[in-house]
């Protein structure tokens, strides 16, 4: 199965909603939200069989147990819960809210959809790819989509090829809308032959997002999650909810940006306090 598969499956869902009056970009979200629950489930089983890093409460099996009135106010409290807490977790679920308001069609997008698939179980590539692929369509509509922080991807790629990066570089965008410059940088990088230490810090420190807007930062986050940047188990956090000039960004090499930024050997971006 393609990215293209998984893509057209959940989108398909987003018309089931569309009767909510969710927009297409709230429809996103909304499955960011339980997409990331069920892959935190699954990180819990074989072959991973990792810690959980959402307990009961706010987990997935506690979703599936529930009906009705019970599930959406359960699941309104689970979204609140998992907004305070730090690292990943805390930018995906921040400010977050349950937009779904009948219980009927959030019980089929938990069960019908998510819960058949086993997603950590896909090709990294796959499921980043599709993930990307409801984020353009998203972003193609123009009433309610995501089209400001989605740059062309023609014109991500033709900018990131000519910075010419090198593997070890810090790279950060300022203004990162769903990551898409960060992703083609990481696309960029991986095509080289990478030591282990240099993969590790590709996806674990070489990397940085800043982004002002909860929705969009939580898209940009998940992005890059299920493209292999940064985890949702420890605090490494690649995108930052904050404005891009206030705090401090600490030394980089590379700014990408639309306009490109330029890059230096050494880069440091502060704010006047810092």
């Amino acid at each position: 199965m393609n990215a293209s598969t998984h893509v057209q499956k959940p989108w398909n869902y987003c018309n089931i909603l569309r009767d909510e009056g969710l927009s297409y970009g709230d429809y996103v979200e909304q499955f960011t939200f339980l997409l990331f629950l069920k892959m935190a489930d699954e990180n819990t089983k074989p072959p991973f069989d990792q810690k959980p890093i959402i307990e009961a409460p706010w987990n997935w099996p506690v979703l599936l147990t529930l009906d009705a009135d019970p599930l959406e106010r359960h699941h309104h409290n689970t979204l609140e819960a998992l907004g305070k807490a730090d690292g990943v977790i805390g930018v995906i679920f921040h400010k977050a809210q349950n937009k779904i308001q009948d219980p009927a069609k959030l019980k089929r997008l938990i069960v019908d959809l998510i819960d058949k698939e086993q997603w950590s179980l896909l090709d990294t590539d796959l499921k980043g790819d599709a993930y990307e692929g409801l984020l353009q369509k998203s972003a193609e509509d123009v009433k309610g989509g995501a089209g400001q922080y989605f740059t062309p991807r023609a014109l991500i790629q033709g900018i990131v090829e000519v910075m010419n990066l090198q593997p070890g570089e810090t790279i950060c965008d300022p203004a990162c809308g769903t990551a898409g410059f960060l992703l083609a940088a990481h696309t960029e990088l991986r095509k080289r032959k990478l030591g282990k230490a240099q993969l590790t810090h590709l996806n674990t420190q070489a990397l940085t997002g800043v982004e002002l807007v909860d929705s969009v930062a939580r898209l940009a986050c998940m992005n890059l999650v299920l493209h292999g940047v940064g985890a949702a188990d420890t605090h490494i956090v690649p995108v930052q909810v904050r404005d891009a000039l206030s705090g401090k960004h600490g030394e980089l090499d590379v700014i990408l940006a639309n306009p490109p930024f330029g890059k230096k050997s050494s880069v440091t971006i502060t704010s006047d306090d810092g």
